[in-house]
């Protein structure tokens, strides 16, 4: 009630927050020099590539009305707009699965009414976004943002598994129609005859299959034995779209005698051709369109706003964790204004709206903290090593960088004595008569200690959208990307976003027998593992996976399937009302954290090898330095979705004696742990 009694208070105090650090979020990119192209390449593939595959199922879906061209288009507007006079330049903007999903279910609604049809279809759509608009400015005027929190990790990653299920399904279907005639084509046509037909479909699943493992291998590339650190970096942030590009080449090696359109390629027209055109003057039908229809435009409008206010909030969130230590304020209420006028724009143009995204957005953030971090350890360990070649004291070395690290990171130095802890105690070992087992090693300490701080600042967005906006002009060279490969892309967001997801991890758990458990703690895991017992665990994973069967249910309903967002809705009011009468409070706190707590594992050893064999030989590895990139170590620290994880230690302290029993028969059957 609070909120409505004061209408624009988040808007002006997010406003006045944001302009007060404008100059800086330009100033601070300029501070890396070309480095800040590392983190922009990288984000630019992670944006354009969803966006290319969304743009051939849209076109599909509605018959053509829409393309990769329009998705494009409208995530470079978009993501142009929001770096220059968005709140949180670190958001990431562009069309995504809900936005497709939306689209399908009012093509479906326009074209089977004699009002619409398919050439009303954008104008209708325009009317829609402009109801979406409104609620949006609503919402941000009313200062809704603020319950936000409400919507906890259940939500969350439900809705992240229901995008997944639906990735999965259109990989699916599309192989599948590999080997069908497309509707409106020549069924007459050489490449349309039955021995064509088949091996177009076997090139599909070749295709799709292949670039679906080798992107899940190359995603992984920072864990591999071989090669060095900066080649699986390199490996790991461009392998994807590299895997894009080899398989798209293998198309092109097929003999000669095989009709053209075997295999099939991605159906776009250009952006500089009439099709394309003709919908930046939409506009101009909104009057066209039917009085009643414009009224009914209300009722998708309720839906996609709510979508788009949880999905581009989520995403912020994502984007701007306590973990990566921000120190520019966040711009909640105002995101929504802008995200509300960039969507009236693009109803207006007839392009598909753009909105936050994940994983794109906290992988930029995360790329962005690499980059700072690359920038303090080349710094700090200088500074270190000049102090130790002037053989200066262990305090005067912390002294120094501690100078170092305050004057890149402007930060108050109590606060950063603090966050130097651990470096501060690395450096002082050996001090005050103390025996100093290992000598201070600027390269490895730092490394260990260093805090996570994030270059904030815009440029990287801007150029992004900037080469997404460039992308257009590269039409003719996307368009030889077969169907196939997407599909198989398709595929791998599926497979790639549920790492992390604990809602995943725990229907897994599901399938482990009683007497295998223990095997769990072997590993990390998250910390309900060890603090809930396993019936409420499974009791909270069968409770889910009824709710995403009943989500994925209401995507499958003709035209009233766009009410899929409403089950979402509701969750909050279960979550709050009924689930804590099913469970106790420090377990559902447990399962719906707000943070992903870690555990590492316990480890353990062979039977046949004893802990004397295991033991290093410290003459062996003295000198001997364990190769990690910053971004490995980043890796480490973030799940597929790009949150932060919190590493605690394991609740008990005699674990590996709860955990790791005897391996013999009588053990067979009994419940380690749960």
């Amino acid at each position: 009630m609070d909120n409505i009694k004061s209408p624009f208070e988040g808007i002006v105090s997010d406003f006045k927050g944001r302009i007060a650090c404008y100059k800086q979020d330009w100033t601070a990119a300029f501070c890396c020099g070309p480095r800040i192209l590392a983190p922009t390449t990288y984000i630019f593939f992670a944006s354009a590539l969803p966006v290319i595959a969304f743009g051939e199922q849209l076109s599909r879906e509605t018959d053509g009305s829409l393309s990769t061209v329009e998705t494009l288009a409208s995530t470079a507007l978009c993501g142009i707009i929001h770096s220059i006079i968005g709140g949180q330049p670190l958001l990431i903007l562009g069309v995504a699965e809900p936005t497709v999903i939306m689209y399908t279910y009012l093509y479906s609604f326009a074209k089977g009414r004699a009002g619409l049809g398919q050439a009303l279809f954008l104008a209708w759509a325009g009317w829609v976004c402009i109801w979406t608009a409104l609620l949006l400015f609503l919402l941000a005027i009313f200062n809704a943002c603020t319950i936000i929190s409400k919507f906890t990790r259940i939500a969350g990653e439900l809705f992240g598994m229901l995008i997944a299920v639906l990735f999965i399904q259109q990989a699916v279907k599309g192989v599948i129609s590999e080997y069908k005639i497309p509707e409106a084509e020549d069924a007459t046509a050489e490449k349309y005859q039955f021995p064509w037909l088949y091996t177009n479909g076997l090139l599909g699943i070749i295709f799709s299959f292949g670039l679906l493992f080798t992107s899940l291998k190359s995603r992984r590339a920072r864990s591999w034995r071989y090669g060095t650190g900066w080649f699986r970096s390199c490996i790991a942030d461009y392998g994807v779209p590299l895997m894009v590009l080899v398989w798209s080449a293998l198309s092109f090696s097929v003999p000669g005698t095989v009709p053209s359109g075997v295999p099939r390629m991605l159906v776009s027209p250009l952006p500089w051709e009439s099709a394309s055109l003709q919908h930046w003057t939409v506009i101009k039908d909104l009057g066209k369109v039917p009085p009643e229809y414009i009224l009914a435009a209300f009722v998708p409008a309720v839906m996609i706003a709510g979508l788009y206010f949880f999905d581009h909030s989520v995403a912020s969130q994502m984007a701007q964790q306590k973990e990566f230590n921000l120190k520019n304020p966040p711009a909640y209420h105002y995101d929504i204004l802008i995200l509300g006028i960039m969507t009236l724009l693009c109803g207006l143009i007839g392009l598909p709206p753009s909105n936050g995204v994940l994983p794109q957005s906290p992988m930029h953030t995360k790329s962005l903290a690499v980059l700072k971090r690359q920038l303090f350890r080349k710094r700090m360990v200088k500074s270190a090593k000049e102090c130790m070649k002037q053989k200066a004291s262990n305090l005067e070395i912390y002294g120094r960088m501690q100078a170092v690290f305050i004057e890149i990171d402007a930060t108050p130095a109590p606060s950063v004595a603090n966050e130097l802890k651990e470096l501060k105690d690395a450096v002082m070992k050996g001090e005050d008569g103390g025996i100093q087992n290992e000598k201070f090693d600027p390269e490895k300490h730092i490394d260990a200690c260093l805090p996570v701080r994030v270059n904030e600042q815009r440029l990287s967005n801007l150029v992004q959208s900037l080469l997404v906006a460039a992308s257009l002009f590269a039409m003719p060279v996307i368009k030889k990307i077969p169907t196939s490969v997407l599909w198989g892309y398709f595929a791998y967001m599926a497979i790639d976003s549920l790492p992390g997801n604990q809602f995943w991890e725990r229907m897994k758990l599901l399938f482990i027998t009683p007497g295998r458990r223990y095997k769990v703690l072997e590993g990390a895991h998250a910390s309900f593992v060890e603090s809930v017992p396993y019936k409420y665990i499974a009791t909270f994973t069968l409770f889910q996976l009824m709710y995403l069967l009943v989500c994925f249910g209401v995507t499958w309903i003709p035209i009233a399937g766009i009410l899929f967002p409403l089950p979402f809705f509701l969750l909050i009011s279960i979550r709050e009302h009924i689930l804590p009468k099913l469970f106790h409070p420090l377990h559902l706190h447990e399962l719906d954290a707000a943070e992903y707590e870690e555990i590492p594992g316990v480890w353990t050893h062979s039977h046949g090898i004893s802990f004397k064999d295991k033991e290093p030989n410290q003459s062996e590895d003295k000198g001997r330095e364990v190769e990690m990139c910053d971004a490995e170590i980043l890796d480490e620290l973030t799940t597929s979705r790009g949150e932060l994880k919190l590493r605690s230690v394991s609740f008990s302290d005699n674990v590996l004696a709860q955990i790791h029993p005897e391996e013999d028969d009588s053990d067979i059957g009994k419940e380690p742990f749960f």
